[in-house]
């Protein structure tokens, strides 16, 4: 499949927050509620592509197949990225293109945003304990486990951190 990863676009806005929100609540990883907040921030994306870049997979035809943020540095979008650290989250694939590759393709993409910013020496980012599919890409990809910096958003799920070195002398620590 021919994936092209790109900034998503205003008149995409809307629906790659249906397809992030849909990928979420299919999954199970959030309840059906309207008064979710994390549920309205998933939809909100024109909110994020403000603060950070909002990338989007789309196939030959121009199919929206998934999306990401990904979070240059510490600020508004980063939940634990600090200084020299780039973060991706809100990673969603269509349940339609999923074992495409279009997963792998949106973290090849922040992974090559992050190598190339000035002093970045690392990516991280935050996943629940049950996207099995996605721990496999980022170990696979090299990301290790980093769980002294796992946490808990609100009183509930805690979730667990990797991170990835993007130079020689990096070190994946906290």
């Amino acid at each position: 499949m021919d994936i092209t990863i790109r900034e998503a676009e205003p008149r995409e806005y809307q629906r790659l927050g249906d397809l992030t929100a849909q990928a979420y609540l299919a999954d199970g990883l959030l309840e059906l509620d309207a008064e979710d907040s994390y549920l309205l921030t998933l939809r909100d994306v024109a909110r994020r592509a403000a603060a950070s870049e909002v990338l989007v997979a789309v196939d030959a035809d121009g199919t929206l197949l998934g999306g990401v943020t990904f979070v240059p540095g510490s600020g508004p979008w980063a939940d634990i990225a600090g200084p020299g650290e780039s973060e991706f989250r809100m990673l969603a694939v269509d349940r339609s293109a999923r074992g495409l590759g279009v997963g792998q393709a949106l973290v090849d993409a922040c992974v090559a945003r992050a190598r190339a910013r000035e002093g970045c020496v690392r990516i991280v980012l935050s996943t629940q304990r049950s996207m099995r599919a996605a721990h496999r890409i980022y170990e696979r990809m090299g990301f290790v486990r980093t769980p002294e910096r796992d946490w808990e958003p609100y009183a509930g799920p805690t979730l667990i951190t990797y991170a990835l070195g993007l130079q020689p002398s990096a070190a994946v620590d906290g």
